[in-house]
Formats: C-alpha cells, sequence, structure tokens
C-alpha cells in the first residue's frame, strides 16, 4: 500500500465496515489517463481539458504533433486555450506571450527575447488507438508506462463504438460497478434475470482479475444481446449446451472486459466481446469523471450483418450504460450524505479489487 492510501487505514470511517474510506484516495497522477478523443483535436486548435481539477490545454501543432500544457498563462493565468496555435507553440489569447511544446515562454512581443519570463507546466502527451493521452505526474515515469493497445478497436474482425460520457462519481465506483457482475439484477428489463456464477478471481499489486459464467432464470435476451453473443455462436456452430465465459480486469488504472463462447477459453481466441474503459476525474475532489473507452464486437462471417443490425447493438448497450450511470450517481450522493464509505462490501472479488485501488491510489489533497 501506498504511503497515502496506508495513512487511510487509521481513518476509519464512523460507522463503517471500512479499514479506510475509499472514495477519499484519488486517481494516482503516476499514470496516462485520455483526455480527448484525437478527432476531436484538429491541426492549429487547441482544446481544454482537466485532470483532477489540474486545467490542461491540448493543442496540436503544425507538424500534427500534440501537446499539453498547464492551461494558464503565466502572465495574467488566463486560459491558453483561448490563444493561437503558430507552427508548434501557443500564442496566449491576452498579450501574445508565445509557449514552446514543453511550457518555455519563448516569446514576449513587447520585451523582447532577452528578458524572458518563466513559462508554464507542460505534461507528457501521446496519441494510443485514437485518444489523447496525458501523464499529470512525475514525467520520469511517463516512458515506462506508455499505453499500449486499446482492446480490439483498431481490429478489421470487429465492429467498435466509442464510449464517451460524464459521469457524477468517484472513479472507484465506477470500477467496482463493472468489476462486481452480481448487479446483473439491475439490468432485468434488458436482459431478463441473469445469474452471474464467480469462477474464480486473482489479483496482485495493481491489478485484480474476476472470471464469471452466466444463466437465464427468466425472460428472453434482447435483440442487442442476441446480436453481440448468439450471431458468432450460431455460425460458429457452437451447441446449445454452452457456458459463456466473462473476464474483467483492472490493470491499475483502466479496465477491460471480455466475453467468449464456449467452455474451452484460450488466450489464443477471441473474444466475442472486447471492451475497454478508463475513468478520468474532473475535478479537484474527484466525485466527476469523464469516462473513455472502446466496445467491440466480433463480426460473424456473413458480410455486411454487424452493420445492418449494429442500432439494436448500440440501443442494448446504452440502456444498459444508462442504468449503470444512474446507479453508481446514487452512491455517490448516498457518499456526499453520510460523508463516509459505509459500503458492506462482501464479495471477495470486490475486496480484491478495492485493495488494488487503495494501493495504487493517492490520498486526495495530498
Amino acid at each position: 500500500m501506498s504511503e497515502d492510501s496506508a495513512n487511510l487505514v487509521h481513518l476509519r470511517p464512523a460507522n463503517s465496515p471500512n479499514a479506510f474510506d475509499l472514495r477519499r484516495i484519488g486517481a494516482h497522477p503516476d499514470y496516462w489517463y485520455p483526455l480527448a478523443w484525437s478527432h476531436e483535436l484538429k491541426v492549429g486548435r487547441t482544446l481544454g481539458r482537466r485532470f483532477a481539477g489540474q486545467p490542461i490545454v491540448l493543442y496540436r501543432g503544425n507538424s500534427g504533433r500534440v501537446f499539453a500544457l498547464e492551461d494558464r498563462c503565466a502572465h495574467r493565468q488566463v486560459p491558453l486555450h483561448l490563444g493561437v496555435v503558430n507552427a508548434d507553440q501557443i500564442k496566449c489569447h491576452y498579450h501574445g506571450w508565445t509557449y514552446e511544446g514543453g511550457g518555455k515562454c519563448v516569446d514576449v512581443p513587447y520585451l523582447g527575447k532577452e528578458r524572458l519570463p518563466n513559462g508554464v507546466r507542460g505534461y507528457p502527451a501521446c496519441e494510443v488507438d485514437g485518444l489523447i493521452f496525458v501523464f499529470p505526474g512525475d514525467p520520469a515515469l511517463a516512458a515506462s508506462r506508455l499505453p499500449t493497445s486499446l482492446g480490439s478497436s483498431q481490429r478489421k474482425d470487429y465492429k467498435t463504438r466509442q464510449l464517451n460520457r460524464e459521469v457524477a462519481c468517484h472513479y472507484t465506483f465506477m470500477h467496482e460497478n463493472l468489476f462486481d457482475m452480481n448487479h446483473q439484477f439491475m439490468h432485468r428489463k434488458q436482459m431478463g434475470s441473469i445469474r452471474a456464477m464467480c469462477l474464480g478471481r486473482k489479483h496482485g499489486e495493481d491489478w485484480a482479475q474476476v472470471e464469471y459464467s452466466f444463466s437465464r432464470s427468466a425472460g428472453a435476451p434482447s435483440m442487442g444481446e442476441k446480436v453481440i453473443v448468439n450471431l458468432v455462436r450460431n455460425h460458429e456452430g457452437r451447441k446449445k449446451d454452452f457456458s459463456d465465459h466473462m473476464r474483467i480486469r483492472t490493470d491499475y488504472p483502466s479496465q477491460n472486459l471480455k466475453v467468449w463462447i464456449g467452455r474451452d477459453i484460450k488466450e489464443s481466441n477471441d473474444p466475442v466481446l472486447d471492451v475497454w474503459l478508463c475513468y478520468t476525474p474532473l475535478d479537484a475532489e474527484q466525485r466527476t469523471n469523464r469516462t473513455y473507452g472502446y466496445l467491440s464486437v466480433k463480426k460473424p462471417p456473413v458480410p455486411g450483418l454487424i452493420h445492418a443490425v449494429w442500432p439494436f447493438v448500440v440501443w442494448f448497450t446504452e440502456n444498459i450504460f444508462r442504468e449503470d450511470k444512474e446507479i453508481v450517481e446514487f452512491e455517490q450522493r448516498a457518499y456526499d450524505q453520510q460523508g463516509a464509505d459505509w459500503n458492506n462490501e462482501v464479495f471477495p472479488a470486490l475486496r480484491d479489487l478495492r485493495a488494488v485501488l487503495a494501493r495504487c491510489g493517492k490520498l486526495i489533497g495530498s
């Protein structure tokens, strides 16, 4: 456990079964976080973004490269995202102070280059699979923690949709919601009555994993669910005595969900569903987050079929995500009213996950 999260062990919330308050542990800045989609930032343009209350300006220089700076001019503290991109530099909208991509001030038009003041903070930035990532922590760690491919989002044998929404809750509620498939009861209107069976769990210093199979006790699958699972199952000749298999894994700070069909699961087999997610905290207290993700569905062998039925996938997944968003925001409101983490968590896999989030996180305000 990090020094910050270890301090919380001695701050047992009143009337809470927990040894520490997980909602006071922030997303650790020494990791890469998505702040925008690549297509949102055109050459010569800027975007104002936030990480845990820190204002950050993204801009794309004429070279096509993305830069990230503190979104405050060192002169009058006005937002740099109001400014003008010139080559690979940005010029403040107010008095024209100019900064290069690392944050150094390189020109004050009315003083000359021999009397330049201090610049602003620069952040490592990179693009991976259509997302712009920023490293808000110690830049010396950035290169060793570069994000790799984001699920199956770039594979041509999958059809992928972007997941992008602002959610009014602490990011740890998002991790817990996806990890704990025992909440399928909440989705009964969308999926019928589904029972999740935990097949096993594993965890390490900065990761946790849980695996499930499912059985249906009542109701029928929606069209969206049929598209995601049944089309592939039917066209691959799977028998009806199947056992679908889901694996959810948090590799701090992102999450991944994969679903296979059939009993014999091998790492080399492609999942029918592959979801990658990351939760970027927005405000200083980290009570809101921007969820970025990709949902990828394996294309069935029939050409064009996935495109014809895709609206059902969108409809189904939007309803599921809407219900998840509503419930985690209810959790956040309960926390705010009670002033502490009173969650009485009994599921062993969730207890593993909570320990990982505590070890990897950083005490808010420290």
